[in-house]
């Protein structure tokens, strides 16, 4: 597990941070999905977007330490994770 920073400059309507723990592998297989947070920034705010590796800066840890953070708090430590927001494409039925 490391430990991410996420950050979207949403202009006039605010930002979106939230730091969360996640495998490299995870990040890695999340860049390029959308993510949508819905109104988050107030109504009719509708922030989503393309999940980009620059939207996301890695905190170095030693592994014992973020995996007794994680086993402490749970992957998301505050904000927004964008991980829990991707749009899983619908197939038609």
């Amino acid at each position: 597990m490391k430990l991410w920073k996420f950050y979207w400059d949403c202009r006039r309507m605010g930002s979106v941070t939230g730091l969360f723990f996640a495998t490299k592998k995870a990040v890695d297989e999340a860049i390029g999905s959308e993510v949508y947070f819905g109104e988050i920034l107030g109504k009719h705010s509708e922030i989503y977007g393309t999940l980009d590796m620059e939207d996301l800066t890695e905190i170095k840890l030693q592994n014992a330490a973020a995996e007794a953070l994680v086993d402490a708090i749970g992957e998301t430590v505050s904000g927004y994770n964008p991980l829990n927001y991707i749009q899983e494409e619908l197939e038609d039925v």
